[in-house]
């Protein structure tokens, strides 16, 4: 049987240097990458450039690698839950690429499935459409835009087993799967590692195909960026 377990996180994320690409998984804080994003962190590696919906908040997520300043560049479709991430952006010290949030879906959904460029009407005729191709379909105008690809997407799952087949649960499946089809080197960690054969292969959500290195995640805090609650009657 194929086996693509790694004992850690230091070991998953053997390889990784400076100025790569990296995607990594999640909505807001949920369903991110925790002990992967804090292997980077703890590795020191710069000048990268992160694709991800959002970078966390200024404490946790991608939001720790922005106050080190190991990120050069974000693409990424929201901001507002990190003051530091806002800062960066408006003094001019990170780039960032803001992209409306299902094209940023799609063009990883895309890079992953090897469709080089795909057109969607979305930001057409706003700043988002400046400098692309545009094209007119049926009476209505589309922009161009390209798939994205990584040298490492970094996933997090509920369950997986030791051949890399993944298990999302609920909003935690979020940008995961498409990102754990776009990288050249996907690493996912899981709440569960279970041995190759223990899924039903009928809720498997990402195919083992796509991981080449999974392991046990430790210590998952899964905070909540904005708590509500209702006042005691």
């Amino acid at each position: 049987m194929i086996d693509k377990t790694v004992p850690n996180a230091e070991a998953a994320l053997q390889g990784l240097a400076d100025g790569m690409t990296l995607m990594l998984g999640g909505f807001g804080l949920c369903g991110i990458p925790e002990n992967s994003i804090q292997e980077i962190l703890r590795r020191g590696v710069t000048h990268l450039t992160c694709i991800s919906n959002n970078a966390g908040v200024d404490d946790f997520g991608i939001g720790r690698l922005l106050q080190t300043k190991q990120v050069r560049k974000m693409i990424s479709s929201y901001v507002g839950e990190n003051a530091e991430f806002e800062r960066q952006l408006l003094s001019g010290e990170l780039e960032v690429e803001l992209i409306p949030q299902g094209t940023l879906a799609e063009r990883c959904r895309a890079g992953g499935a090897g469709i080089p460029a795909f057109y969607t009407p979305a930001g057409y005729g706003t700043e988002v459409g400046e400098g692309k191709e545009s094209r007119e379909f049926h009476g209505k105008m589309y922009l161009l835009e390209t798939g994205l690809t990584a040298d490492f997407a970094f996933v997090k799952a509920w369950r997986g087993d030791t051949a890399g087949n993944l298990v999302y649960k609920g909003t935690a499946r979020n940008f995961n799967p498409m990102m754990a089809t776009a990288g050249k080197i996907t690493v996912a960690e899981v709440e569960e590692l279970v041995p190759a054969g223990a899924l039903d292969p009928n809720q498997i959500h990402t195919p083992g195909i796509f991981v080449q290195r999974i392991y046990q995640g430790a210590h998952y805090e899964k905070r909540i960026e904005q708590r509500t609650v209702r006042a005691a009657s």
